[in-house]
């Protein structure tokens, strides 16, 4: 019987165990350790990227980066872009997190209202190589534990931990079928929890259930609790500069009525971009107020709107984020790729990764700000919660790296070749000790990185608020 014609090419498993062995000749598993920094002055990386952005916000992102070598870190995905750029890769491509440090992991619903735990950051996702997003998130482990005063014992576990754990679950998931990958998830069940606690002792177990209680409570109802009051049966923002400040303090007369006008198009021609059922939903609220809304670190100084949307329940709210969507911080250093529209790049890479996808999420353009820029749309809240590091034992960071590990695992292994990969990090300790070792390199480097910039804003060359 004669096949039919289909339009995906399907490489057999052995076609991609060859390719992870052959990806060993590109760049063993040994020289995963390797660090090749970019040539380019840090701080001309970072304050390249304040070209585009709010003038007024520039100093609050420096204030935010120069608290820690770890929150420096958060923000510098751009300056660790251009040194995996400037390295070997293996060549083995997925869709990249793009800036998978660990307080990018989080909590959040899943439209069945159970508490799933996923990658919670888009901005940087793009098209690369898998031990990128590894590498990144090694470090990030390797600077907390030096923040939380681990040993160097403690650290070297932690971050060959993050790597056998990587290598270990792509292995189960390179046996899995494609749907039972698909359907991956790591659900915030009460047995997980308890391992989020030390002993586990009762006083642990009850703090590590705070974290998912209050995550559950998070959603838009509580959002609005928190930003917004009602005065003579009116409601407005509660300003809290320059975290939020509402519509009314940033224009007057005619001009806030264009900024209104013109998020009432975004949210419009947004609502486009999901699914009919979503759209159906949308029109059961109307815009009511908008604010600017800082968020995170890295991103500070983008545009970021906070939405609210009333039914017709005065009590019915909806709280929507609309934030800017510029270029992967990773694109120029993987070629070959074309994104015409930043905010779908973003909407589509979170869709491709994630278990569970926020149902209101979508994308279009806005002159919205002042002049066109990509947004992408998604819920201010939906029972988001997330673990504090800097709280956390060393025993406690383990089992979240290890959570961390499979997540990351899943997320690649859904975009990715999860054979070849698997193939390519093998049954050994190779790579899982090439990622420590290049997670103390890195760590020591964004160290410096750190006081360099420091020392730039101590001279001038950038302004960080006081």
């Amino acid at each position: 019987m004669n096949q039919p014609d289909w339009p995906y090419s399907l490489p057999t498993i052995e076609d991609q165990v060859t390719a992870g062995k052959a990806a060993r000749e590109r760049l063993s598993r040994k020289h995963q350790a390797d660090l090749r920094p970019s040539p380019t002055d840090p701080v001309d990386i970072l304050t390249a990227q304040d070209a585009t952005r709010i003038p007024e916000l520039v100093p609050v992102r420096y204030e935010r980066m120069l608290v820690s070598p770890f929150t420096f870190y958060r923000g510098a995905a751009a300056l660790m872009a251009a040194d995996l750029g400037n390295s070997t890769h293996s060549g083995l491509m997925v869709q990249l997190c793009g800036d998978a440090h660990l307080s990018n992991f989080g909590l959040f619903a899943s439209p069945e209202r159970r508490l799933v735990f996923d990658c919670n950051d888009f901005d940087e996702t793009h098209p690369g190589p898998f031990e990128w997003d590894v590498k990144r998130l090694a470090a990030s482990f390797e600077l907390a534990g030096r923040e939380n005063g681990l040993t160097v014992k403690e650290r070297r576990t932690l971050t060959t931990r993050v790597g056998r754990f990587y290598r270990e679950s792509m292995a189960q998931f390179a046996a899995a079928t494609a749907t039972r990958v698909w359907y991956a998830h790591l659900e915030m069940a009460p047995s997980l929890i308890d391992k989020l606690a030390e002993k586990p002792g009762k006083k642990d177990i009850k703090a590590a259930r705070k974290v998912t209680e209050k995550a559950r409570r998070r959603d838009s109802r509580q959002a609005v609790r928190k930003m917004i009051r009602v005065v003579d049966g009116h409601a407005e923002w509660i300003a809290d500069p320059p975290v939020l400040v509402p519509l009314e303090d940033l224009a007057q007369g005619q001009d806030q009525q264009t900024l209104l006008h013109g998020m009432a198009e975004l949210l419009g021609s947004y609502a486009e971009t999901v699914t009919p059922e979503i759209q159906h939903l949308l029109r059961d609220y109307r815009l009511v107020g908008m604010a600017r809304r800082v968020v995170g670190v890295g991103s500070v100084g983008t545009s970021a709107w906070v939405v609210m949307l009333v039914g017709a329940d005065e009590n019915d709210f909806l709280v929507l984020q609309a934030k800017e969507a510029v270029a992967s911080v990773l694109a120029p250093y993987v070629p070959g790729y074309a994104f015409p529209h930043q905010g779908k790049r973003v909407v589509e890479g979170q869709r491709l990764m994630q278990a569970y996808g926020d149902i209101l999420l979508g994308w279009k353009t806005s002159e919205v700000s002042g002049y066109p820029r990509d947004y992408y749309v998604r819920q201010f809240r939906d029972w988001k919660g997330s673990f504090e590091p800097s709280t956390m034992t060393a025993e406690q960071l383990g089992i979240y790296a290890d959570a961390c590990s499979w997540t990351l695992a899943r997320a690649h292994a859904r975009s990715g070749p999860r054979v070849a990969i698997a193939a390519y990090v093998g049954d050994n300790t190779a790579f899982d000790n090439a990622v420590a070792e290049f997670a103390v390199a890195y760590a020591d480097k964004t160290e410096t990185d750190y006081e360099r910039v420091r020392a730039a804003s101590d001279q001038g060359r950038l302004t960080a608020r006081t």
